[in-house]
């Protein structure tokens, strides 16, 4: 299976034209694997084959020979198990542009058109089960004017599974000592920088492992960045956030450039992403990297969670709470009116214990809502999420009323800023099914009695049987031929079988279909109507 760089080329110029979709897919990513969508599964080819077979330990096969003569390293993996292969590839550090099915094959006139739908990096994973449930998954940027008579560098992060963004500004060169720190203490899965920056930064300042993503210096422009940000929270400045092009270029730039790398891998609705917070870091403790590492805050000696100071204190009930208490940890409050309102918060909550005891047993109910949404708002949510979504909306009015004797000014704000979603829980109560499957793919999820057309189709495939059984008696019945059979087989379809010495009986209506050893097979209108519906019944439940 051996190809060079000229064979490639040649094999481009004369590819068959679902390959050049393909090549063509490569060529707006060549830095990523492409997975390809053709029929049931994504496949991959040449160098990304080859690449993904070992990482994956998958067996790497031919397709066959291209035009130049040359095998076609290949590999796939299903398609309704694609987050399962992602995983593992993300957390290798690999980037993977998904080139899927963009019409629906069986209406495709021609070659069926396949686009890149989405590109997963480390830090725009979103699948529950690549995400630790306590920790964020932040991709940061960093804009600096390193040029200018007093460097500046602009931090921005943002989290794709909840809708986190924010941004702060630090008088320091990008790869300076309180920037390191900085990035040491955010720990982002992705790093984003110009591609000088990334030239120029040195890894072994950086944390182990840490993604570093260069893109074209456009992407930091001032002039984009306040088109892009703009643009997306729909304002004509961002002054309403406490940024200014005079003040805060190098933040404005960091966050531009930070939404501009998110829209781009997921081409889709950010809607989730709606304030862009400003953090100014006199507000918070700064803990150079040594201490904060000597004091096991996060990490014990043994360089996991365990016999950490987190691990001591964590009692929260949802992993809402728990990345709360990280970030509490991490980035400890500095000002006195801000730590006493939260003490005054802790201290109500001690001294009514059966409040909090009452509370701590609700909110053992609630699930990530924060992630739940984004799920929701980026199309990725299955039937369980939803379920999960409307039980944690159920426990909503009761934390309000629980809540309610508590006099703190923090837990009031908290409180207060809560609204009931009765009406989203009634949508998912009407609308599923109390224990749907995991995948919207295995259908079934939906109640019967909301959609007519899904009623009908379901009705059809539950009753095609006993639909032949009625047919078959139908037209034995109407033409006299008691031996008369309906049948079924995949590559048929649907017909209607009679004997030779039967023929003479066939009504008008029956249009040969195939002729057989002892017999003919025919199809009638009705049939073939009912065939229709019979076997795009499945599908339509499906789509509905």
């Amino acid at each position: 299976m051996a190809y060079s760089p000229e064979s490639l080329a040649t094999a481009q110029k004369n590819a068959t034209p679902a390959m050049k979709q393909y090549f063509e897919a490569k060529r707006q990513h060549p830095n990523a694997i492409v997975f390809f969508r053709m029929g049931d599964f994504f496949e991959m080819f040449y160098e990304d084959a080859v690449k993904v077979a070992a990482a994956l330990e998958l067996t790497l096969t031919s397709r066959s020979k291209d035009s130049a003569g040359a095998d076609i390293p290949m590999c796939g993996v299903p398609h309704h198990a694609a987050d399962t292969y992602l995983n593992r590839l993300i957390k290798q550090g690999f980037r993977v542009a998904i080139c899927d099915q963009v019409e629906d094959a069986k209406k495709a006139k021609g070659l069926v058109r396949r686009d890149v739908v989405r590109v997963v990096t480390p830090g725009t994973f979103t699948d529950a089960d690549y995400l630790d449930a306590r920790e964020p998954a932040y991709v940061m940027a960093l804009s600096s004017n390193q040029n200018a008579a007093t460097p500046k560098t602009g931090i921005a992060i943002a989290d794709l599974s909840t809708g986190e963004f924010r941004v702060t500004e630090i008088a320091d060169s990008h790869m300076s000592r309180s920037v390191i720190d900085e990035i040491r203490a955010v720990s982002p899965k992705e790093l984003i920088l110009s591609t000088e920056l990334a030239e120029t930064a040195d890894p072994e300042l950086l944390p182990a492992g840490l993604t570093i993503s260069a893109v074209e210096s456009w992407t930091f422009g001032l002039d984009h960045a306040l088109r892009t940000l703009t643009d997306h929270f729909s304002t004509s400045t961002l002054e309403g956030f406490g940024l200014t092009v005079e003040d805060n270029a190098s933040g404005i730039a960091a966050a531009g450039a930070a939404l501009t790398y998110l829209q781009g891998t997921q081409r889709g609705s950010l809607n989730h992403i709606q304030r862009l917070e400003v953090r100014d870091r006199t507000d918070y403790l700064s803990i150079d990297p040594s201490t904060f590492k000597h004091l096991e805050i996060l990490e014990g000696a043994s360089g996991d969670r365990a016999g950490s100071l987190i691990q001591e204190i964590d009692e929260t009930k949802t992993p809402m709470g728990g990345r709360l208490l990280r970030s509490w940890l991490t980035r400890p409050l500095s000002h006195r009116e801000s730590i006493l309102d939260r003490l005054d918060s802790v201290d109500e909550l001690v001294t009514e214990s059966i409040t909090r005891e009452k509370l701590r047993d609700t909110l053992s109910s609630v699930y990530d809502l924060e992630r739940l949404i984004v799920r929701v708002v980026l199309g990725s949510a299955g039937p369980r999420d939803l379920v999960a979504l409307k039980v944690t909306i159920t426990a909503i009015p009761p934390i309000r009323t629980l809540a309610s004797s508590l006099n703190a000014p923090l837990t009031r704000r908290l409180i207060d800023g809560i609204r009931d979603l009765a009406d989203v829980q009634d949508d998912i109560e009407r609308n599923l099914i109390d224990s749907p499957p995991a995948f919207a793919r295995d259908g079934g999820m939906i109640r019967d009695g909301v959609d007519s057309d899904l009623d009908d189709a379901r009705g059809l495939s539950r009753n095609a049987k006993h639909s032949i059984t009625s047919m078959e008696a139908a037209e034995r019945e109407r033409t006299g031929i008691n031996s008369l059979k309906v049948k079924y087989n995949r590559v048929f379809g649907y017909y209607i079988e009679v004997s030779k010495a039967n023929l003479h009986s066939v009504p008008d209506d029956y249009h040969r279909k195939q002729t057989i050893a002892n017999g003919e097979r025919f199809i009638t209108p009705a049939l073939k109507e009912f065939e229709r519906k019979a076997l795009g019944a499945d599908d339509r439940i499906i789509l509905r």
